[in-house]
């Protein structure tokens, strides 16, 4: 009994000797005296090598090894016993079901105190396990000194077990600084909070945690912030219960920098791509600064405003210096409604003069943005010497402000004002450069609208006066016209009419449409309305006349087309001869409120050439309406051409009314607000 009881006395004080060992690898322990015979046998003995403990004790322990192994180990293990020392190596073992098994085994003697007598310890393990589990503990070893990767180990109270040389150098901090303490003791200025609530969340679940982000700075770099991604994984026992957290960092600081300036790359390009279709499409002043300014709200501003030359937004040309000090105009404002910034500022529609040396002024003098980053008294005090706003802006939390000053074809326009209240830091060179990448499409945009403006006005004036001043039809005939050029939006095209004298007491009513649109549809508009009068008074046949306007426009150096629709009327006689060059059809209203469109060859426009056009003869009762017109009156988009001319013929039910009445009717209820094209109209009543 008391043999007994030392032998499982020498078997715990050389478990507890062979430490972590018995935790990760399963050990048989078997004990035999100084000549082999075995004195304890365990159950993971029997687990390994199959045999009961009453099988083996007391069989000497050479009878396990393989019958063709060499005997040599067992010998030299039982004669360093016999002089005290251990022994370690492999053997290959005879396992219990008849196959061989490689067994490592480390064996040392263990001198009894009370009998005097050497025991024989042996621990034994199979070979490829163990062999497996110190690779594995190696490449763990070598992994956890040499990564690059930061690696934590903590308990489940989280606190730091152990940290690699990479996160001691992320961390700014010693080994011993971390051990026995939790990330928020050493690390305060980063999100700790919300990394530990992940790591409890891990050793909760089991599930790890994938690319976690650390945010703050340490006192490795205490002036800058780093961003690094973490992994978290539970460490379990063969229990499988947990034990503590396995964290992994890398810092991504760059990589998440870059990450932000492409996403805000993309940003800017999805915002001046924006810019490009909405900013200016309406080739009008105020709206394209409206558009400006509704653009960059809020993506880069919390409120911005545009404002013009006051010079440019009369009409004027912008002018060539600014050293006498700006005068400008706001047309652009966003919100318009609802910001404390934009209640503080002057209204749209305000003229707003600055000195000389006003940073507005100064700002469109060096054709370059002005940025002031933190607004403040100290930044403010220049602006505050010629307005109150700035101060003002202050107080409802304008912190940072731009002014990009418009410019285009060196010429410059105005200025815009971008304001920031939001907690996003200030502007910076980015936003400058964005900034002054709107202003200049904008600019380019706010420029053409004037020049189109321009040349629309010129346009206008010449339509204007080459259409006829003074009509006088011959005795018999009463005339009625109107003349609506396009809208401002659309350009002004060659639509002309014109009313002859002609021989026999005849009258010739004509209208025309030159295909194209600006000044040079008006120009040459101009020369056919003067050669139809030269060629009118040499008495023409109608189809003669046409094929002379043809020649006419031959003789142009680009090709122009014209429609055209000529009638010669006899007003004592009502005979009429209708030809048509590819014009919409004449409307007849006779006097018992009939009304219908003339069937007659529509012929093709002029300068096609090389097709003949037929007159058409037909009567015409006295009291009795021939309504001319142009395209631009009964077309419309999004409407049936049929539809509106079925409208015409209803609006000409009454033809008693008084020909001013019939063309205000008819323009009132067949043209929108803003005419897409000119409208030419002329209503004549014949006899009567």
């Amino acid at each position: 009994m008391n043999e007994h009881n030392a032998v499982d006395d020498l078997i715990s004080s050389a478990a507890q000797a062979a430490g972590g060992w018995l935790g990760a690898l399963p050990v048989a322990v078997v004990a035999t005296s100084a000549d082999g015979t075995i004195v304890r046998w365990n159950q993971l003995a029997q687990e390994l090598l199959g045999h009961a403990p009453q099988q083996m004790l007391g069989r000497n322990i050479a009878d396990l090894l393989h019958p063709g192994a060499d005997r040599s180990l067992g010998r030299s293990l039982w004669e360093a016993a016999a002089m005290g020392r251990g022994v370690m190596g492999t053997v290959t073992a005879w396992h219990r079901d008849g196959h061989p098994l490689e067994v490592e085994i480390w064996a040392a003697p263990v001198s009894d105190r009370q009998h005097g007598a050497a025991t024989v310890l042996v621990f034994a393990a199979d070979a490829h396990a163990a062999r497996r589990i110190r690779g594995s503990s190696a490449v763990w070893d070598g992994l956890f000194a040499r990564s690059p990767v930061g690696i934590a180990i903590l308990d489940t109270q989280l606190r730091f077990l152990q940290v690699n040389a990479a996160l001691e150098a992320m961390n700014g901090l010693p080994e011993s600084a971390h051990v026995g303490r939790s990330l928020a003791q050493i690390l305060p200025e980063v999100n700790a909070q919300e990394m530990e609530d992940a790591m409890r969340q891990v050793l909760e679940t089991g599930r790890p945690v994938l690319d976690r982000r650390r945010v703050g700075r340490t006192p490795s770099e205490p002036d800058h912030d780093r961003v690094w991604s973490c992994s978290y994984v539970r460490v379990e026992d063969p229990a499988r219960m947990p034990i503590g957290v396995i964290a992994s960092l890398v810092d991504i600081t760059e990589q998440q920098r870059d990450h932000v300036e492409a996403e805000a790359g993309r940003r800017r390009l999805a915002m001046l791509s924006e810019a490009s279709m909405r900013v200016g499409s309406s080739l009008d002043l105020e709206r394209t600064a409206q558009e400006l300014a509704d653009l960059a709200v809020p993506r880069l501003a919390d409120a911005v405003t545009v404002d013009v030359l006051d010079a440019l937004a009369q009409g004027d040309d912008p002018g060539m210096g600014l050293t006498g000090g700006v005068a400008l105009r706001r047309l652009g404002k966003a919100p318009l409604s609802g910001s404390r910034v934009t209640d503080i500022l002057d209204p749209l529609g305000r003229t707003l003069t600055f000195p000389a040396a006003a940073p507005y002024s100064q700002s469109l003098a060096a054709r370059q943005p002005y940025l002031i980053a933190r607004l403040g008294e100290q930044a403010d005090a220049p602006a505050t010497r010629h307005a109150p706003q700035p101060a003002q802006l202050v107080s409802v939390g304008v912190h940072s402000f731009i002014m990009a000053p418009l410019v285009a074809r060196e010429s410059v326009l105005g200025v815009a004002t971008f304001y920031r209240t939001r907690p996003v830091g200030p502007f910076g060179s980015e936003d400058v450069t964005l900034a002054g990448e709107l202003t200049a499409r904008a600019a380019l945009s706010i420029d053409n609208a004037r020049l189109y403006q321009r040349e629309h006005e010129t346009a206008v004036i010449l339509q204007r006066s080459m259409l006829p001043q003074h009509i006088t039809p011959p005795p018999g005939i009463a005339v009625a016209h109107r003349y609506l050029p396009a809208s401002d939006v659309n350009e002004v095209g060659g639509d002309w009419y014109d009313v002859l004298s002609l021989a026999g007491g005849k009258a010739g009513l004509l209208i025309g449409d030159v295909m194209g649109h600006g000044i040079a549809a008006a120009a040459v508009m101009g020369r056919l309305s003067a050669s139809v009068r030269a060629l009118a008074r040499l008495d023409l046949p109608p189809v003669g006349l046409l094929h002379h306007l043809e020649s006419t426009l031959a003789d142009l150096a680009e090709p122009m087309l014209a429609s055209f629709l000529y009638i010669v009327c006899d007003p004592a006689t009502g005979h009429c001869t209708v030809t048509r060059a590819g014009h919409p059809p004449p409307a007849l209203a006779l006097p018992d409120g009939t009304v219908r469109l003339l069937d007659t060859p529509p012929g093709v426009p002029l300068g096609v050439g090389g097709v003949d056009f037929t007159p058409t003869d037909i009567e015409v009762p006295p009291g009795s309406l021939l309504v001319l017109y142009t395209d631009g009156l009964i077309e419309a988009r999004g409407r049936d051409i049929d539809e509106r001319l079925a409208e015409l013929t209803q609006l000409l039910a009454d033809p008693q009314r008084q020909l001013d009445h019939v063309c205000d009717s008819l323009i009132t209820h067949l043209v929108p607000a803003a005419a897409d094209d000119d409208i030419a109209l002329l209503v004549a009543r014949v006899g009567g």
